[in-house]
């Protein structure tokens, strides 16, 4: 059964074969999308003269199943040649589905965009990965994550001292998940908690440096900022649209801080659709999806003001490069963006991860005319 519910959306009831369940209800592309023919199409009638053909492989690959099998969805994008999806290299390269997104995340594994589809993987690179199996180490064992109690045993300390080193910002953090009990386990990189233990020796022993006994004594936790900050590099060198950009930095604001650099109705509105977030899928329960949220956005002034940038700067390139529709792009406009935005202060002096490159260093690699417009406002 088809019906329209309050928010203008078209779903589809199917009861359940108990009586005593209560009755499925999925949205109608999503019910067409599962393959096979789609309820309304199937009550007109027309689906009944196919009879078992409609399920063969000579119909399918006849070219009718796209267009009569499904009433109502509409042309498909084919998908780019020479590509295969997440899930087939996940399994052609040996790779749990989470460890295959972490893979992806950390530009372990090169994607390519396919429209509605989502991201697909290139054949190429499947048999890259594969060959490079052989002569390096597995990528299984490069994507291998620990949590607190491992990763303590792996530096040859105690979770307490692997806690502060981690709350300071000295460890790369690589993802996140909440337990049963709605906590928040951070998950580190072995290959990369290995690689401190040979480059850091001297905070493994002794007493803390002075800035990060100063840091811990403040109460202070940069766990969340420099997973944000990671995350953040991640999917900025996936794309080089400024408008993408624009929505990326969007996802670490709260609204009433996104409201007060997003002043055009239609530039709100073109970020909002192309904002994702930082996470695939957010929890159902309201409670942890209040905890996430907290991880997702900035709350430090300083990471707040620096976000406010760097959307200012992505709003002033997208309208300079792909202006909206009737909108007419003016020096002083862009001016006033700027005047907006505070200036970003000078980064704390407890930064000492490697891994997590340097505000001004980001900002000039993501932003390609950073430079020439600093060097034009420090000359005016």
């Amino acid at each position: 059964m088809t019906c329209g519910n309050a928010l203008g959306l078209r779903v589809v009831h199917r009861p359940s074969a108990i009586r005593s369940h209560r009755a499925t209800v999925v949205t109608e592309s999503v019910h067409n999308s599962r393959g096979g023919p789609s309820w309304p199409y199937k009550k007109s009638g027309k689906c009944k003269e196919f009879g078992k053909y409609k399920q063969s492989r000579k119909y399918k690959q006849s070219g009718k199943f796209r267009n009569l099998g499904r009433c109502g969805a509409g042309p498909t994008t084919p998908a780019p040649h020479g590509t295969v999806t997440a899930v087939r290299a996940a399994q052609e390269l040996g790779l749990r589905r989470s460890e295959f997104d972490l893979a992806v995340q950390l530009g372990r594994i090169r994607t390519v965009m396919a429209g509605e589809g989502g991201r697909r993987v290139a054949r190429e690179e499947v048999d890259r990965l594969r060959e490079l199996e052989a002569t390096a180490t597995p990528l299984r064992e490069r994507l291998r994550t620990a949590g607190t109690t491992e990763g303590a045993a792996l530096l040859h300390i105690g979770r307490t001292r692997f806690t502060g080193l981690a709350r300071a910002g000295y460890l790369s953090l690589a993802k996140f998940y909440l337990n049963r009990y709605r906590a928040v386990v951070w998950l580190y990189l072995v290959e990369e908690l290995t690689d401190f233990k040979a480059r850091h020796p001297e905070l493994l022993t002794g007493n803390y440096p002075a800035a990060m006994r100063t840091a811990l004594d403040r109460g202070e936790d940069r766990r969340a900022r420099n997973w944000r900050s990671r995350r953040l590099g991640q999917l900025l060198a996936r794309t080089e649209n400024p408008w993408e950009q624009a929505a990326i930095f969007s996802s670490l604001l709260e609204q009433d801080e996104l409201d007060q650099v997003l002043d055009d109705p239609r530039e709100a509105a073109r970020i909002a659709g192309l904002r994702s977030g930082l996470v695939a899928a957010e929890p159902r329960s309201p409670a942890a999806r209040e905890i996430v949220h907290r991880l997702l956005v900035a709350d430090e002034e300083d990471e707040i003001k620096w976000i406010r940038l760097s959307l200012a700067l992505s709003l002033e390139e997208a309208r300079a490069r792909l202006p909206l529709p009737g909108r007419a792009t003016t020096v002083a406009g862009s001016s006033r963006a700027r005047a907006a935005v505070p200036v970003m202060p000078a980064v704390p002096a407890v930064r000492p991860m490697p891994a997590v490159p340097a505000l001004r260093t980001l900002l000039c690699a993501w932003m390609p005319g950073l430079k020439r417009r600093r060097r034009a406002d420090e000359a005016h």
